[in-house]
């Protein structure tokens, strides 16, 4: 038992200094990818982000939507329905914004590159890089890792803002709540702090979904069963990270 236990500890010390390590080698890329290669950052901005839109856009309208219902059946029985849009502001902008915006990316964008990447090492490609005298951490991973950081905030934004117009939808057009009540209370609750937490939390999603996603798959086994387990793998890992980082950020800006 013991002996499990030390190599178990020895194994995760021994993975966690690898993934510091890999971490700093993008960061040290990263300045240069800009300069020279700033069409590639590009390029995965696109792939992550504005591929992301359609599922983003209509998951932020219905949870807007629900946030709406909810938060109309519980301030009723205080006679403070106004306030809707202030509760609606307040989850999205600080907590369920980016969140959520977080997992959907790490289910959607995050495992197209974890199995991108993997498929690249499979294939030999990274490989065949590495003969050329091409560094694929610095050609590969580093443009889709800035790609993701750039565009999580940026879905998280739209999430937010899509889904207060849910959230307007169904208060304002279904509910009877009114309209300038709804916004007013929303611009008078909102403060400026609250809408740093949530940039930081979607940065830092975004770094933490971005990085697991490269490592996942650059680490990956080369073999289809391989590529499979490191595409489940950066889904979960990515989750149980942003909800551990969630806590975290909260609890420090509190």
């Amino acid at each position: 038992m013991f002996r499990d236990f030390y190599n178990t500890l020895k194994e995760f010390v021994r993975t966690f200094g690898a993934f510091q390590l890999f971490f700093l080698r993008l960061l040290q890329h990263s300045p240069s990818i800009f300069v020279k290669r700033f069409r590639l950052v590009v390029k995965q901005v696109y792939n992550a982000g504005a591929l992301s839109l359609v599922i983003i856009m209509v998951c932020g309208f219905f949870i807007g939507g629900v946030l709406g219902l909810q938060g109309y059946s519980n301030l009723a029985r205080f006679n403070a329905e106004d306030s809707v849009g202030a509760f609606a502001a307040l989850a999205l902008v600080k907590e369920l914004g980016p969140v959520i915006t977080a997992l959907l990316f790490a289910g959607r964008a995050g495992t197209a590159l974890a199995s991108e990447i993997g498929l690249m090492k499979a294939t030999d490609q990274l490989s065949a890089m590495e003969m050329m005298a091409v560094n694929p951490i610095r050609r590969v991973l580093v443009p889709r890792f800035l790609g993701g950081v750039i565009s999580m905030p940026l879905l998280a934004a739209v999430f937010s803002t899509i889904g207060l117009l849910g959230a307007h939808v169904v208060s304002v057009n279904l509910l009877g709540v009114d309209a300038g009540a709804f916004w007013i209370q929303m611009q008078q609750s909102l403060d400026i702090s609250d809408i740093n937490e949530g940039i930081i939390k979607s940065v830092v999603f975004g770094i933490v979904a971005s990085l697991l996603a490269v490592w996942e798959g650059y680490n990956a086994v080369p073999t289809a069963e391989g590529v499979g387990r490191a595409t489940t793998r950066t889904v979960v890992n990515t989750a149980i990270a942003v909800l551990i980082f969630d806590f975290m950020i909260t609890a420090f800006m509190l």
